[in-house]
This record gives C-alpha cells, sequence and structure tokens, in this order.
C-alpha cells in the first residue's frame, strides 16, 4: 500500500461515500468487503477495490478513455461479479484500467447495470502494477441491502 506500514487489510474510502477492505483467504485469492449507501456505490466501490488491487496508485489514473458497458444477469450477485470481471477483460483485452464516471443499477426481477466507464491504457511508465487479478469468483459471493445502504463481498484470484 502507499503508506509503509499501513495495514493493507484496513478500510479505505473507495468514493462516492463508500468503502472496502480486504480479507485474508486462501493463496491466490483475495476478498474484499463493499459498503455502500446506495447500489450504485456498492458497484463503483468495487471498481476501485479492483484498482487497487491492480494498482500501486490509483489516484494517478486519468480519464483520457470511455467506455460503455451493459449488463444484465437473474440476481445482484452475478451482476457484481459479471461486472468486475468486465473490469478485467478490459484490462486484459485492451490494456484499459476503468473506474466509473456514471453507473445505474436496478433490480426488478432481473438485475442490469448501465455505465460509462472512464479512465486509461496501461502506461508502464506512469502506472505500477501491484497484482494481476486473473477473475472475480463465486467464492463467497454475496450482496446484501442493510439498514444503512448495502453490503457486498468479492473474491478475486490473483
Amino acid at each position: 500500500m502507499s503508506e509503509a506500514g499501513a495495514d493493507p487489510h484496513a478500510p479505505r474510502a473507495g468514493g462516492r461515500a463508500g468503502s472496502f477492505e480486504f480479507i485474508e483467504g486462501p493463496t491466490g485469492d483475495l476478498s474484499f468487503r463493499v459498503r455502500a449507501p446506495t447500489l450504485e456505490g456498492l458497484f463503483a466501490v468495487a471498481a476501485e477495490a479492483f484498482l487497487a488491487v491492480t494498482l500501486e496508485d490509483p489516484a494517478a489514473l486519468e480519464t483520457r478513455e470511455r467506455r460503455e458497458l451493459a449488463l444484465e444477469e437473474p440476481d445482484l450477485e452475478l451482476l457484481l461479479l459479471r461486472f468486475v470481471n468486465e473490469l478485467v477483460f478490459l484490462r486484459d483485452a485492451s490494456e484499459l484500467l476503468l473506474r466509473t464516471q456514471r453507473l445505474q443499477v436496478t433490480h426488478d426481477g432481473v438485475a442490469r447495470l448501465a455505465a460509462t466507464l472512464a479512465g486509461e491504457r496501461i502506461d508502464r511508465r506512469r502506472h505500477l502494477l501491484r497484482s494481476d487479478v486473473k477473475a472475480a469468483t463465486a467464492h463467497a459471493l454475496r450482496v446484501a441491502e442493510l439498514a444503512d445502504g448495502w453490503e457486498a463481498q468479492l473474491t478475486l484470484d490473483v
């Protein structure tokens, strides 16, 4: 992490008034819990957690390119899983690191996401890559509405 001696598992701000924290997991996996006041915030903070695992300094990511994304899944858990896996795919296939710029999530029997993602291509002179996330997995996958917002748990195969 960026501060020497900082606890790598301590909760961190994830933007949009949400937070994420890393959870110890089996070797090769990294689990994290995401909290946010809104469902859109939950997905946005999950994207920030993915960037925090991928980049040494996610704040250095600039907005140079945008991508539109529309996804549909039977439930919110599968939608979150697919969303993070789309971020992994865009990083691998197009060398793009992206965060949410605009996001709408609905769930009325079917879970849908419409998003504008913004970021830039990996520039190895400016971006120090931390981990190579292979995929988000369904291990311990959970999305739950709480009295004061939303919480999710997701595991990354690194």
